[in-house]
């Protein structure tokens, strides 16, 4: 991850500091206890959710196997807080699925900034600080009302319950659960909803502004497509199927996928960077603005079958010659 963020070429792609989340769905075919029946992608068998966070230049900072049954939103803060990376996220993006006012709220009280792509934006309910306030053209949306007081009344609760997620006392995604398994919502919960109302307010309005930042919003979420595209490819071993009992080797599995497609996101970047000098030595012009279309997940060139030994102890002397002629002109 980190000798992918000091590349030049993926520089063109991100400055690493957007990243997104997404969850992948795989069939189990043993008895895992976190298996759960979802016929829409698993008919009459069970399965497992992949949930995997990839920067904005095509890498996978993090994963975890899921229940398919859980919503997204439970987890998208849980590696972002865990980065061990170089790269400096402060902002995040998830599809509908991904986004909670819960999840609003925790993002902001933790310094980030949290920005998903939400369905059917046009229908969203939008609040306002007083309801004696009126916005010229764009009134009708706010038709609700926060509760300042319910908010700023357990601001130091809310500050609490960030220091805890940020110093990793706790992990997003318990806390959460936690809250959402009480029969009737605690006033923390209430307090950290109505925040989230707030920032997930601004961030709807902010979309509606700027088309720029839809579309950056919408690239991002392409990349992680792109990547699961890759990992679906390479994850070829008993028929794509999960074969693993245990949580613990689970997450090794899914882990271990992220890392086979980080060698070759990071090998593709080398030799794409490698390949870009070769035509620039040759006098052929090249658009930076170009390079932000060429994503490094290509694998018509790697073969997954075989075996492969890797000795950790010699290392290759540069980089193999770039293929020319006709073939590679095309």
């Amino acid at each position: 991850m980190n000798f992918q963020h000091r590349q030049s070429l993926a520089a063109a792609w991100g400055s690493g500091t957007l990243s997104s989340s997404d969850g992948q769905r795989f069939p189990v075919t043993v008895k895992a206890r976190n298996a759960t029946a979802l016929p829409r992608y698993f008919g009459y068998g069970r399965g497992l959710t992949h949930y995997t966070w990839t920067s904005d230049q095509h890498a996978l900072y993090g994963g975890e196997p899921i229940p398919s049954t859980e919503r997204d939103a439970t987890y998208v803060l849980d590696e972002i807080v865990d980065n061990e990376t170089e790269l400096p996220i402060d902002q995040h993006t998830t599809d509908t699925a991904g986004h909670t006012e819960l999840s609003f709220s925790l993002f902001d009280l933790v310094g980030l900034q949290f920005s998903p792509r939400i369905r059917d934006m046009a229908d969203q309910r939008l609040f306002r600080l007083d309801r004696s306030i009126r916005y010229q053209h764009i009134d009708p949306p706010f038709s609700g009302t926060l509760n300042r007081d319910l908010s700023l009344g357990r601001w130091d609760d809310l500050l609490r319950v960030a220091g805890s997620v940020k110093m990793g006392w706790v992990t997003a995604s318990l806390l959460i659960g936690k809250l959402q398994s009480y029969r009737r919502q605690n006033t923390l919960m209430r307090a950290l909803q109505e925040y989230g109302r707030l920032i997930k307010t601004i961030h709807i309005v902010r979309c509606l502004d700027s088309p720029e930042h839809r579309r950056a919003i919408g690239r991002q979420l392409n990349r992680g497509e792109q990547l699961d595209n890759l990992r679906r490819f390479l994850f070829f071993a008993n028929e794509g199927e999960i074969r693993r009992l245990q949580f613990e080797d689970q997450t090794t599995q899914v882990l271990c996928l992220n890392l086979a497609a980080n060698a070759i996101i990071t090998w593709n970047t080398v030799y794409m960077a490698e390949a870009l000098d070769a035509i620039s030595a040759e006098s052929v012009a090249v658009d930076h603005d170009d390079l932000a279309h060429i994503p490094p997940t290509l694998w018509s060139h790697v073969n997954i079958y075989g075996k492969y030994n890797f000795d950790a102890g010699s290392r290759r002397s540069g980089l193999r010659p770039l293929r020319q002629g006709s073939a590679a002109s095309a």
